[in-house]
């Protein structure tokens, strides 16, 4: 996995934070100075925010675990897409998903009545391409089922492979993906989070503090949070496929000889 440098940060523009007027206190420790009344983030601290939270995420993925990407707001939504797309055409998994439409409240907190939404989404979607099916309705009541279709892919496209609670989020702005923290926070779900100098750091377990609007940034963080997920899900299915080796090569175990005293005795 490549090392990110103070330069590549810079360049990105993750050093740019809100105004000082719209300043969480607690995000403080990241601040830089202020220049013309907008807080400058200290890189050297963004550097071992994202250094921690890439080893947290390769690891996450090398045990198998599942990880949703969150990020609604318009800078974000296609680079996540994008990211989670490239990594799925590297390593195929149902491990690694996103959220980048909006997050439905319960998604954690009430995942059982949210996973109603995943069949009904896949009962809509195959009912949609058998014509058999199709032919026993009206027009109009296709139509609606394309449109509750649409809707419910909207919102739950990107999770609707989910099996249980995920094991972990990648949230691109933490101050206005609250509630996705807050839920996560309430069951347990750890937290990796791009935090500009507007939100509380404390409430993220690995704050990555760096600007959360500028597509530079956004795209060097997500970017490489990804390359750490693919290098650690590489390693899990080498690991696998060394296991199955062993199970393949393991001896057939030969009956044993009688011994000459039994043969005698018969």
């Amino acid at each position: 996995m490549k090392d990110i440098t103070l330069e590549e940060l810079l360049v990105a523009g993750c050093h740019f934070g809100h105004q000082v007027t719209r300043q969480n206190p607690k995000a403080r420790e990241f601040v830089y100075e202020a220049r013309d009344g907008v807080h400058i983030i200290d890189l050297v601290k963004t550097k071992e925010g994202l250094d921690e939270a890439a080893a947290f995420v390769k690891t996450l993925a090398s045990q198998n675990k599942s990880l949703i990407v969150v990020g609604t707001k318009r800078q974000a939504q296609a680079i996540i897409k994008e990211e989670v797309k490239r990594a799925q055409e590297v390593v195929p998994t149902e491990n690694l998903l996103h959220v980048t439409t909006r997050w439905i409240g319960g998604t954690l907190t009430n995942f059982g009545e949210v996973t109603k939404n995943f069949k009904k989404l896949k009962d809509l979607a195959a009912k949609l391409v058998d014509e058999r099916e199709k032919a026993q309705y009206t027009k109009r009541e296709v139509g609606l089922w394309e449109r509750e279709r649409q809707k419910l892919e909207a919102f739950y496209g990107g999770i609707a492979a989910l099996q249980k609670i995920p094991d972990a989020l990648l949230i691109v702005d933490t101050h206005l993906e609250d509630l996705a923290v807050r839920e996560a926070a309430r069951m347990g779900v750890a937290t990796i989070g791009i935090v500009d100098t507007n939100a509380d750091p404390f409430v993220i377990d690995y704050p990555i503090p760096a600007n959360d609007d500028a597509v530079g940034s956004i795209q060097l963080i997500v970017g490489h949070i990804i390359d750490a997920w693919i290098e650690g899900s590489l390693k899990q299915n080498a690991k696998q496929e060394k296991t199955e080796e062993k199970k393949v090569k393991k001896p057939v175990a030969k009956p044993k000889k009688e011994s000459k005293s039994k043969k005698k005795s018969a």
